[in-house]
């Protein structure tokens, strides 16, 4: 996650070693327990799952086969970009201990696994038509069995912000109209490959993280942005962000409509898209603070619901942003309309929205079309609890906030809430079985969930919810300095695994 570079009482964990009884996991000594209430709370059907994505996890980034990707190229061609100049190449070597992983899955009691599928892994040169890397589709292949095999729902995305370097360098990647027929080739690749047993499918993750950040701020590969925004080689932060939204929108659409008229009717999954907002809140209890939240919820959110449950874009967008907004056509209205089977949802904090008197009306940026500024702080006051990133507080009251607006305001979707998670800082210098005690992590969980158990109660149609993230993995231009996972990784000793104690706090709520 990384949309932007009031907690319960404390929980403590009894850790029961035949509860768990993983050789992987090294086991807490016990100490006092308490659950409040469990997933009992749930509609039976509600899945419980915990996320990943190709390049914070595989590694094997040059091996068996596999092509480069923009993160691939970024990391080494930008290290000043990533906070710790780390990269994914290793990760957490999920390609080759995926069953060990898998095993800790099974043992804490998940019933779904989100991943990506890293499209340079299986299409190498980008293209169906220019070859299939067949040790790259066994990979995915042994990864679905191997979850099945121990009664775990796979949640797929196609793409995790992992564009093949070669069309990058083809034609602009995203920014390039041929952008959506390769991924509709790609997307029918996998429907065809993998869709006999995968039922649930994401087409993008997070478009805004990188329309915002790969081509407003330039933080995240490709980096680009203008100049008068960031340090970039090249780029246009007040039409790059929108031309990549749109594109991200017809893609999606197009390979929803061709799953849909070709596979669907019998493998009878289903198709969304993930996209991801904080919640907003006005700094200022007047009525202009009061618009700028709501305009920068239509950025942010709306850019990309509203096409989705209406065709077009928020009304708010077009007089700010003007000619630089594409145009649906008819035809693409028609097409992006209604486009999903559901909604994953990231959310992890809430901020307040200020807004911004004298716009800059020459250095324009998707940003800037906010007119407010987002900040974490009111009259001295944090938003919430901090925590190792200086963007996300410990808001859990948002995520029911968010869930009620998307109620009212886009048609009640059925929702997967796809993300929602919280980082502690890396200090190598803590010992692990110190550094696996991770109070805060269970406190935030719990009290998303109990607030997210009150959106269900009030309607909202919310089928799963996914924890970020399943492993401590490479966390974009943070690198490895931060560590959002319920198993802790050693990034000094072998990459070994170790269940934190938010895992056994998960084991136990999962417990029917």
């Amino acid at each position: 996650m990384a949309l932007m570079s009031k907690p319960s009482a404390i929980i403590f964990i009894w850790c029961i070693i035949a509860l768990i009884g993983s050789s992987t996991a090294i086991v807490p000594k016990p100490v006092p327990y308490s659950v409040p209430f469990n997933r009992t709370v749930f509609p039976s059907d509600f899945l419980f799952g915990a996320g990943s994505a190709a390049y914070q996890s595989e590694g094997a980034a040059r091996a068996y086969g596999k092509g480069l990707s923009i993160w691939d190229t970024y990391t080494k061609n930008h290290p000043g970009k990533i906070a710790d100049a780390s990269t994914g190449d290793v990760a957490d070597d999920f390609y080759h201990r995926y069953k060990e992983d898998i095993h800790l899955m099974k043992k804490i009691g998940l019933d779904s696994f989100r991943f990506s599928i890293a499209w340079s892994r299986v299409l190498p040169r980008g293209k169906v038509s220019r070859g299939v890397n067949t040790m790259g589709v066994q990979f995915y292949n042994d990864l679905i069995n191997e979850l099945l095999s121990k009664g775990i729902v796979p949640f797929v995305t196609l793409f995790h912000w992992d564009t093949p370097q070669v069309l990058e360098d083809e034609y602009g990647g995203l920014r390039g109209p041929e952008f959506v027929n390769d991924f509709k080739d790609y997307a029918d690749f996998c429907f065809k490959t993998f869709g006999d047993r995968v039922k649930h499918w994401v087409t993008f993750n997070e478009p805004i993280s990188v329309s915002m950040n790969g081509y407003t701020i330039g933080t995240f590969a490709p980096g680009r942005c203008s100049k008068y925004i960031g340090t970039c080689e090249t780029g246009n932060s007040g039409t790059e962000p929108y031309v990549v939204a749109h594109r991200f929108l017809i893609a999606h659409a197009t390979a929803a409509q061709l799953y849909r008229q070709k596979y669907q009717g019998y493998q009878k999954g289903k198709i969304g898209i993930t996209l991801a907002s904080h919640w907003i809140e006005p700094k200022f209890n007047t009525e202009a603070d009061q618009k700028a939240a709501l305009r920068i919820l239509d950025f942010m959110f709306g850019w990309f619901i509203h096409p989705l449950t209406y065709g077009d874009y928020p009304p708010t967008m077009r007089p700010i942003v003007g000619h630089r907004l594409p145009n649906f056509t008819q035809s693409e209205s028609s097409l992006v309309k209604g486009s999903m089977d559901f909604l994953g949802l990231n959310y992890y904090t809430t901020q307040y929205a200020e807004v911004v008197e004298n716009v800059n009306k020459v250095n324009l940026s998707y940003t800037g079309d906010w007119h407010a500024i987002l900040s974490t702080s009111r009259n001295g006051v944090a938003v919430g609890t901090p925590t190792a990133l200086n963007w996300l507080f410990i808001c859990p009251k948002g995520i029911e906030s968010l869930l009620l607006y998307i109620k009212k305001n886009y048609s009640n979707p059925e929702i997967y809430i796809t993300e929602n998670g919280v980082a502690d800082l890396r200090n190598d210098s803590i010992p692990v079985q110190e550094a696996i005690k991770d109070a805060v992590r269970i406190r935030y969980h719990d009290a998303h969930l109990r607030y997210l158990a009150k959106s269900i109660r009030q309607g909202v149609n919310v089928k799963g919810y996914y924890l970020w993230s399943f492993l401590d993995d490479f966390e974009w231009d943070a690198g490895y300095t931060v560590r959002f996972g319920i198993t802790y990784i050693d990034f000094k000793d072998g990459l070994k695994r170790y269940l934190k104690y938010s895992a056994y706090w998960l084991k136990r709520f999962l417990l029917k």
